[in-house]
């Protein structure tokens, strides 16, 4: 039987930072115990980015701009995912444009779904590739100890058996009913439980138990694993954890919470891609995830490791963020505080769900069309090709625009119209190979955009229905650089 376990990995980490010491600062009034968490940052959304298209970035990321066509199956794992009702690992495959057959499921309902659906990712592998990707973008309550500590990210990685980078060696799971925090249905924020409890009764029980089984089935030793990756917000739990299993000490990985705080879900995989990036071949990897029990996954680095082209991990992530210092505009962001935005921001955002399931392929997956007789490039796609010198009818095949560099052509910072984060930025994107696209920019801060600043383009949500419930998603085009 061959090797089956990871073919290549990816993440995504918001561009925005929320500076720690501004959420400590208009919050320690009422609880000035907060200054002494106020290092650091914390990744946070931008406020048209939900979990749902961190994923799609981590995805885009893992697979590179390589072919979908052999991918069969995507897992998606969030407790943050946008819809209750509504298949949201089906708006992947499809912003992805993967095939319509693709196998794809969402997971939900614990911390440690990202390694719950690494390990039935890895138990299910076929000829065809898989995708897990983790994500996560969990409210905080204003003032508490979690809103410090919680961050914004995605990672994903592709399962199968050709050019394995880190051959996966077995594992362990445990499910305990153990109760460290919880969200009811309905509810928007997590109560969360003592961490005397939480490490005690949690961790130390049943971690040290998941970890010797794995490695007795493995036939390895704590001594044998490289790099331990384990996500925990308590300090110095992770290396208890590790001393328990005869694991060294210089093998705990940082757990970039100073960087990025704590991505729930998502924390697992993206500490396992920042090992990767780190790891050289023949290295072992234990990959642990907590919640209501625990998942102990192990890897072995493969020579395939050296030969895989560049993909954007945290690394690149980490040196690219931007500060952000208004802890207002954070809580607007995050629909918590809600601003007066005037006449302007009364519209009906009613979608047209007939119309958008008609154009679902310009929308979601946006594909455009290139004119077979004359080669021109369009978007959106037409009966007519737009060459005046051409107009030829019925010509246009499918053009996929998501994956072309751009850049400014013209653009405007609007402060009349509205947007949730003013000025209303858009423009004339020009697209290197062809095709100009009239479009909204994110990520530019006032100032930022000149004639010619180099462009790509993002998945995000374009506007929100607030009387039915709905967001809609579109493409926007934002810094070269941004993921």
């Amino acid at each position: 039987m061959s090797d089956i376990g990871i073919t290549s990995y990816g993440a995504y980490i918001p561009r925005k930072r929320l500076n720690r010491k501004a959420i400590a600062d208009a919050n320690a009034w009422m609880n000035g115990a907060l200054r002494g968490l106020g290092k650091g940052t914390k990744a946070i959304c931008n406020w048209d980015e939900d979990a749902l298209t961190m994923a799609v970035e981590a995805v885009r990321n893992c697979i590179a701009g390589g072919d979908t066509d052999g991918i069969s199956a995507l897992y998606f794992a969030s407790t943050t995912h946008p819809f209750v009702d509504r298949h949201n690992a089906g708006i992947i495959t499809a912003a992805l444009n993967m095939p319509d057959d693709i196998r794809s499921l969402d997971i939900g309902g614990t911390q440690r779904a990202g390694t719950s659906a690494l390990a039935e990712g890895l138990a299910s592998v076929g000829s065809g590739t898989t995708i897990v990707v983790a994500s996560d973008a969990r409210p905080a309550k204003p003032g508490s100890v979690q809103e410090m500590q919680f961050g914004d990210a995605a990672a994903a990685v592709a399962l199968g058996s050709l050019n394995v980078i880190a051959k996966y060696l077995g594992g362990h799971s445990i499910a305990l009913d153990l109760i460290d925090h919880y969200r009811t249905a309905g509810e928007d924020f997590d109560y969360a439980l003592e961490d005397r409890w939480i490490r005690e009764m949690g961790y130390n029980e049943i971690v040290p138990e998941a970890g010797k089984k794995a490695l007795e089935k493995t036939g390895l030793t704590g001594a044998d694993i490289d790099h331990f990756v384990m996500p925990t917000r308590q300090r110095r739990l992770d290396s208890a954890m590790a001393k328990a299993m005869g694991i060294d000490a210089g093998a705990v990985r940082g757990n970039l919470n100073p960087e990025i705080g704590e991505a729930g879900t998502a924390h697992a995989l993206v500490m396992l891609v920042d090992a990767l990036e780190a790891a050289e071949p023949g290295q072992k990897i234990m990959l642990v995830g907590f919640g209501q029990g625990t998942d102990v996954l192990i890897f072995e680095t493969t020579d395939a490791l050296k030969t895989l082209g560049a993909r954007r991990g945290v690394a690149a992530h980490l040196e690219n963020g931007a500060i952000e210092d208004i802890y207002t505009r954070y809580l607007s962001f995050r629909q918590i505080l809600p601003y007066e935005w005037g006449i302007r921001a009364e519209r009906d955002n009613r979608t047209a769900q007939s119309t958008f399931f008609r154009k679902r392929d310009s929308i979601t997956s946006f594909i455009g069309g290139n004119c077979s007789q004359c080669g021109t490039l369009q978007f959106p796609k037409t009966r007519v090709c737009v060459n005046p010198n051409c107009q030829a009818i019925d010509t246009q095949v499918d053009h996929p625009f998501a994956d072309m560099p751009a850049s400014v052509k013209t653009f405007t910072e609007d402060n009349l119209a509205y947007s949730p984060s003013p000025p209303y930025l858009y423009g004339n994107v020009a697209f290197k190979g062809g095709g100009n696209i009239f479009m909204e920019m994110t990520d530019f801060e006032a100032g930022d955009l000149s004639i010619g600043t180099e462009l790509k383009m993002v998945f995000r949500i374009k506007d929100f229905d607030h009387k039915r419930s709905f967001r809609r998603y579109f493409w926007k085009a934002a810094p070269a650089d941004n993921s």
